[in-house]
């Protein structure tokens, strides 16, 4: 798109990037390494068919139905038009209440658009301090979501839910946005540089079956002219 400028919204996946505390961090290696090919190649052709061993849940990554419920949609079975070039608005969440609420998300457009949490929780990104008080979605935040015809939902935090100890377990925001259809995508970084309106979402991951959570490569396409 001519004079539309990108904005990469994803963490780097390095060997060793601990994403979500608990969870095995990805391990990066050579299947077959450059030196090991050219035997296999001409004279001066070389190359390096690398290896990655890792849990769905790493880097900035997107959940289908199938993460949450059996009978979901599974990442192949995810429809383009809800992940591609989606109309976006940026809530900004930052220096309120962890929970970002219904009342937060009022007077919001967000009838088939990305809807993006700009909470500030990616500043603690791979640090001990990401998942402590992490900003989240409630209950009655994502109800709303559903209810206004959210196509999808983004957060620059750990998680879209509460992972404190005072939740106990529950996962109502995922439970309600997965039920209803709705593609989310955690761990986004650099919502600042989007605009609250006018820019287009895009989070795809490959089609995997069977599969319900995948790294992304997320970005915004902003227009000419518009800044955050």
């Amino acid at each position: 798109m001519p004079g539309h400028r990108f904005v990469d919204l994803s963490h780097v996946i390095r060997d060793g990037l601990v994403t979500y505390p608990g969870l095995p961090a990805p391990r990066i290696g050579r299947h077959l390494n450059r030196a090991e090919s050219r035997d296999r190649y001409a004279p001066g052709t070389e190359f390096s068919i690398d290896r990655i061993t890792m849990v769905g849940n790493t880097g900035t990554y997107l959940d289908s139905p199938f993460h949450r419920y059996a009978d979901g949609a599974d990442l192949a079975g995810l429809p383009l038009h809800r992940l591609a070039e989606l109309p976006a608005v940026v809530v900004r969440a930052i220096g309120g209440p962890r929970g970002v609420t219904a009342d937060t998300l009022a007077g919001v457009d967000v009838e088939g658009r990305a809807v993006l949490l700009h909470t500030g929780g990616d500043q603690h990104w791979a640090t001990k301090d990401y998942g402590v008080d992490a900003p989240f979605l409630t209950g009655e935040g994502a109800r709303h979501l559903v209810d206004h015809g959210a196509a999808l939902v983004g957060i620059d935090a750990v998680n879209i839910d509460d992972i404190s100890a005072a939740a106990r377990g529950e996962r109502p925001a995922h439970s309600l946005l997965l039920a209803a259809g709705i593609p989310i995508v955690e761990h986004l970084t650099n919502l600042a540089a989007v605009p609250e309106r006018g820019a287009r979402f895009t989070a795809v991951p490959p089609r995997v079956a069977e599969f319900g959570t995948f790294p992304v490569r997320a970005y915004a396409s902003v227009p000419p002219g518009d800044r955050p």
